[in-house]
């Protein structure tokens, strides 16, 4: 199969546009190319895309309203500067996407927030409620507070984050080159387009070039957003955002831009990263039918398999599955609380909204959120 096709396949897009294709290179948001991409957007969630959209240009609208030349050096004119573009920025967005009767939310995230775990599950509990009741995320880092993100973080690296998050299949990264080359266009005419490679390529590093002067991340940041996307399965398209009807393009599988794909299939990537990157909160312990269908089959875990539950844990967090002699036989993220786990285990699931006066879900481990030991 085409790698394309792992982009054409996809239905939940993270898309991040940067700082120089917002501002007009600096003079003020670009409300026209914003209301284009707006468009682009809204078709795409139209034919069925869910979409998160991390955008870039809250300091940089913010210098502008502000009347500098300049992006400041001192933390506290960044600051300013993003407290008072971020409105701006939002007001923009919030217009043009009433213009096709979708409506928007303003979420501004930091790398915090995705590290600590409660925050994560808060972030990712409500970006998925978003997306579910048709909504658009928008996103971008909460610089107007966070002093360590404007020092060192790139919404590049935020929309990777968000990607991991919301388990995104693709991430499109829109930016005022048309691709990636593999060499700097700017410093040399025999410069050629990366069509396709493996975001794990170390062929990549070579590649990429520093940053602009509006931007916090050039070309090396957009390599390791990809390379973070991937752990998580994710396919990484960056494009020139200028293109015309650029995001419609890509959906379709034409050849546009650079993809840097994941070398695993999404499902197992997941899996992997979360064999790796959540700690545990507690543990079920299964019955030998429950392990057995976890081992041999590939299922999902249900209730009435599970005659033991240890630990305080919320929905979403990562538990250890246990045989009856206290052996690890998988790992994943639960459905239910440990409170609600104990109300059901070892019942059947057509009993589940009887006994908690609600039923989300049929699984207390989705095979998907589920990876052996």
């Amino acid at each position: 199969m085409s790698k394309r096709m792992l982009v054409k396949q996809g239905r939940r897009w993270v898309i991040k546009i940067g700082s120089a294709l917002l501002t007009d290179n600096g003079r003020g948001l670009d409300r026209e190319a914003m209301a284009i991409w707006v468009e682009q957007i809204a078709a795409l969630s139209k034919k069925g895309y869910e979409v998160v959209l991390v955008s870039s240009g809250a300091v940089a609208a913010g210098m502008t309203k502000l009347g500098w030349k300049s992006r400041p050096k001192a933390i506290h004119e960044q600051q300013a500067a993003a407290a008072v573009g971020q409105s701006s920025l939002i007001q923009v967005y919030e217009e043009e996407f009433h213009r096709f009767s979708k409506k928007t939310a303003q979420v501004l995230l930091d790398h915090d927030d995705l590290s600590n775990r409660q925050r994560y599950l808060n972030a990712r509990s409500t970006l998925s409620t978003l997306i579910d009741m048709g909504v658009v995320p928008i996103i971008n880092e909460n610089d107007t507070v966070v002093t360590e993100e404007i020092r060192f973080g790139d919404n590049d690296t935020l929309a990777a984050l968000v990607a991991n998050l919301i388990e995104a299949d693709v991430l499109c990264i829109l930016t005022d080159q048309k691709g990636m080359y593999d060499c700097d266009p700017r410093k040399s005419a025999l410069a050629e387009i990366v069509f396709e490679k493996s975001a794990l390529s170390p062929d990549l590093d070579a590649m990429a070039s520093s940053g602009g002067a509006l931007g916090r991340g050039g070309m090396i940041s957009k390599v390791r957003a990809a390379r973070l996307a991937a752990r998580s399965g994710a396919s990484t398209v960056i494009v020139g955002g200028k293109i015309p009807d650029v995001m419609p393009r890509i959906a379709s599988g034409e050849l546009l831009g650079t993809l840097l794909y994941s070398d695993q299939q999404p499902i197992a990537a997941r899996k992997q990263w979360l064999a790796g990157h959540l700690q545990s909160r507690g543990v079920v312990v299964c019955d030998d039918g429950a392990v057995t269908v976890l081992r041999e089959q590939g299922k999902s875990l249900l209730p009435v398999g599970v005659v033991g539950v240890d630990g305080h844990f919320t929905r979403g967090e990562m538990v250890l599955c246990h045989d009856s002699k206290g052996n690890e036989v998988a790992r994943g993220l639960v459905n239910y609380s440990s409170d609600d786990a104990r109300k059901i285990m070892g019942q059947p699931t057509t009993k589940i909204e009887g006994l908690l006066g609600y039923k989300d879900f049929d699984e207390l481990i989705h095979r998907d959120n589920l990876v052996l030991s």
